[in-house]
């Protein structure tokens, strides 16, 4: 007996986002500068509004490629990426102000005053704010600012300014915004806030102090970066994005992969039980209704996934495989969408 077909023709998974009431299935793109640049095959999936109605800069406009020098500023590949995505209708989440990697080495190899790196903070965020206006739908203004116990992790921000970078991060891109009179969104993105625990918890009191301090806040992103298998459930998911709902903000699923933590990457109940995996933190988004925005899947075709130079001996993330076929995870996509029964895991 042959394998079950996958559904034909094969969904246009931002068209189906888009008719559920989401503002995009978007994938985040390496571009410029890597083969993903002139490469035509992924280019042909990239840039078809079909399938990607937002594009996330997975590396372009971190700091260490935004700012170089003190105060010297690289709005290049910046404007490349947002030029490609303007040219297909496509939004973009600009990614990210403050982290602690991918830093300039000279903000790391200084050892720099609370009041200095204050300075170079509020000139960062301002200056790029300001720059790009609303070509960025948002900002991920501050990125992976929690470790695994709710505490705030070791960084050069936190370290040398204290938890009042955080505050102050958000504080300076507000003003921005307003300087800007533009409509631009200001998110906080992390792993590990899609189902309830002490992290979660943790970031509900960021967003509650922020709020009450009359700081602007929009939105949380959750990354999504899961494990076949060890993905939190359904329920799981709703339940913590229903709790940045419940504080009035919106959420997003911003960078979703599901990766294998070992070979072999392409069998038949391993994609199986991925797409499962997949169709469950779709329909996550889907169920808590229109607060959840969008889905960004973190690359789309395991050719260029990040995760096996991150993680040794693991990969087979993405929807794609690593020859552009379509996976059993992209069909379970567009079921989540349309919230019909997986019949694909």
């Amino acid at each position: 007996m042959s394998a079950p077909q996958p559904p034909t023709p094969p969904p246009y998974l931002n068209s189906l986002a888009q008719g559920a009431g989401k503002l995009w299935f978007g994938t985040a793109a390496d571009i410029p500068g890597t083969a993903e640049q002139t490469d035509p095959d992924y280019l042909r999936i990239l840039e078809n509004p079909g399938n990607f109605g937002e594009i996330t800069p997975a590396n372009i406009m971190k700091f260490m490629y935004t700012e170089p020098e003190q105060n010297v500023f690289n709005f290049t590949g910046g404007d490349y990426l947002l030029d490609l995505a303007e040219r297909y209708g496509m939004r973009v989440r600009c990614h990210n102000l403050v982290w602690v990697s991918q830093l300039s080495p000279w903000v790391t190899d200084v050892n720099w005053t609370a009041e200095a790196l204050t300075a170079v903070m509020k000139n960062h965020i301002q200056t790029l704010i300001t720059h790009w206006g609303d070509r960025c739908y948002s900002w991920d203004v501050v990125n992976e600012a929690l470790a695994s116990d709710g505490n705030f992790s070791s960084s050069i921000w936190y370290d040398t300014i204290g938890p009042e970078y955080f505050f102050l991060a958000y504080q300076f891109a507000q003003e921005a915004v307003e300087q800007t009179g533009k409509d631009i969104k200001l998110y906080y993105n992390d792993y590990g806030l899609e189902n309830p625990g002490v992290k979660t918890t943790a970031a509900y009191n960021l967003v509650k102090e922020l709020q009450s301090r009359r700081i602007k806040i929009d939105g949380v992103g959750l990354e999504s970066h899961f494990e076949v298998g060890a993905t939190p459930s359904l329920a799981q998911q709703v339940a913590a994005k229903q709790g940045f709902l419940d504080l009035g903000i919106d959420v997003a699923i911003t960078e979703l992969d599901v990766r294998f933590t070992s070979a072999p990457y392409y069998t038949a109940s391993g994609e199986a039980t991925q797409a499962q995996n997949y169709y469950d933190s779709v329909a996550s988004c889907i169920e808590v209704g229109r607060g959840c925005i969008g889905i960004t899947v973190w690359d789309f075709d395991d050719a260029y996934s990040w995760v096996p130079s991150a993680f040794a001996g693991q990969g087979g993330a993405d929807i794609y495989n690593d020859t552009l076929q379509r996976k059993p995870a992209f069909y379970a996509i567009g079921e989540a969408i349309t919230g019909v029964p997986c019949t694909v895991c």
